[in-house]
């Protein structure tokens, strides 16, 4: 089997960028590489990771939309079981995006990953019961730096897949800022 790398485009805004792994297949299974730093690195992702997280949550969790200030965060994202809506948030006053969002779905079943750079927020809804999701981190987790933005600001105005239901969220996240007061990066 000759591993030639994965196809990695931009989706929607520059800086984050949806990742389709080769994947083979056959009656026993699948194989895919999920990191390889020099496959990546030439399909134009260069990062240095230094934390993986798991995460499981219920149908209708919503987590985020975090970011770190200082120590922001790059990170890579699949889903391993379930599906979630994976968003990021350009977080960056120079940028011409700046307060803009695009959104994902990463399921089991297509296997692909959303690279979140550092400089946006990050936050996910699960579509499924007990949906796993997996992400590597290019810089520490520091609970003192993190922050949440509100994950239903209008002025952000992300189109979350929620079909009528109330999203469940953590006190931290209920209580996120809307894009006119958080911190944001340079």
């Amino acid at each position: 089997m000759t591993v030639l790398g994965p196809t990695i485009a931009e989706c929607g805004i520059p800086g984050p960028l949806l990742i389709e792994p080769q994947v083979f297949g056959d009656a026993r299974g699948f194989f895919m590489e999920s990191w390889n730093a020099a496959a990546f690195r030439k399909a134009g992702l260069d990062a240095q990771f230094v934390q993986d997280n798991h995460s499981r949550s219920q149908k209708g969790v919503l987590r985020g939309l975090h970011f770190q200030m200082p120590g922001a965060q790059g990170k890579l994202v699949r889903v391993v079981h379930g599906a979630v809506f994976d968003v990021a948030v350009d977080l960056r006053r120079s940028s011409p995006t700046f307060g803009k969002w695009t959104g994902v779905d990463l399921t089991a079943a297509n296997k692909r990953m959303f690279w979140v750079p550092e400089g946006f927020a990050h936050g996910f809804l699960a579509l499924e019961d007990d949906t796993d999701v997996l992400y590597k981190c290019t810089a520490p987790y520091a609970p003192q730096n993190e922050h949440s933005l509100a994950w239903d600001d209008p002025d952000v105005g992300i189109e979350w897949p929620l079909h009528g239901i109330k999203p469940r969220l953590s006190a931290k996240d209920a209580a996120g800022v809307t894009l006119a007061q958080a911190e944001t990066f340079a």
